[in-house]
């Protein structure tokens, strides 16, 4: 076999007994007489070697010898295909890690500009995934989910400083532009294919169950599910993080919070789900 993947070339040994280097105690023991190595090429390069060994003289026909070379064909074919689907798949994972990194680029962005929101967006994308697995969402699902939560502020990078950084209450023209980062997310990043799914989360996180909320006033089930999973991971942990002009709830306060809140701001399966989840993990 070495020879032949030395050059490129078939190799025939008709008498093994005569080739001390050639497999010696695998021969011996299989009782092999013959073997012929056929070189695995495919587009100018080796891909391995195919050894036969028979335990008689060589002395196939020729119709079983153009079959063995046909096979030693396709198998390289075979062996060529597969090299080029391993480079594809980590070609895959390598762009798809880039583009991971680049949203948390982006998120991170946000949180540059927002301190008050540092660290929010790992522990609420966490969650979301944990309350989604909860409620049984399909697993080709959750990348899409957890891209969505990731990415649930990115539009604020479109808020001027003066309205996204103001320290004390915003006038009714400031929360107008304020409402507008779903739609800025969604205008930024909706050409791209690979988002489309993943926009449902920051473009309709802040929907309401029961209509009232922004930027569509999508209520009940017109608000993708995907959007009321995140919206009460979001809330809660907003309410239980320290902010500049409060102290974090304790645990308990939020969860009545959030639990009077079914039927209102949020979807009560989600709502009875995610106390469900937080009582389990207590």
């Amino acid at each position: 076999m070495g020879r032949a993947a030395l050059t490129g070339e078939k190799v025939a040994v008709d008498d093994l007994r005569r080739e001390p280097g050639s497999h010696p105690e695998f021969t011996r023991e299989e009782g092999l007489v013959a073997e012929r190595a056929y070189p695995l090429l495919a587009r100018g390069s080796l891909l391995g070697v195919l050894a036969v060994f028979t335990r008689r003289p060589w002395d196939l026909l020729g119709e079983d010898e153009a079959f063995l070379e046909a096979l030693v064909g396709q198998s390289a074919l075979a062996l060529d295909s597969l090299r080029v689907l391993r480079d594809l798949q980590k070609s895959q994972r390598e762009l798809e890690a880039t583009y991971e990194l680049t949203l948390w680029g982006w998120a991170k962005a946000v949180e540059l500009r927002d301190q008050e929101t540092a660290g929010h967006t790992e522990r609420v994308t966490a969650l979301t995934l944990r309350l989604a697995e909860a409620l049984g969402v399909p697993e080709e699902d959750l990348d899409d989910l957890r891209r969505g939560a990731i990415l649930h502020d990115v539009g604020k990078i479109a808020i001027p400083d003066r309205i996204l950084l103001k320290p004390g209450p915003l006038t009714e023209e400031e929360w107008a532009v304020m409402k507008l980062h779903p739609v800025y997310a969604y205008e930024w990043l909706s050409g791209i294919p690979f988002l489309k799914k993943a926009l449902e989360v920051p473009y309709a996180h802040h929907e309401r169950w029961d209509g009232s909320g922004y930027p569509r006033g999508l209520k009940g089930l017109e608000i993708p599910l995907s959007a009321r999973i995140f919206a009460v991971a979001d809330v809660y942990d907003a309410l239980t993080s320290d902010r500049p002009y409060r102290k974090a709830w304790p645990k308990e306060k939020a969860l009545a919070y959030i639990r009077e809140e079914a039927g209102k701001q949020f979807d009560p399966e989600v709502v009875e789900a995610f106390l469900k989840l937080m009582a389990e993990e207590a």
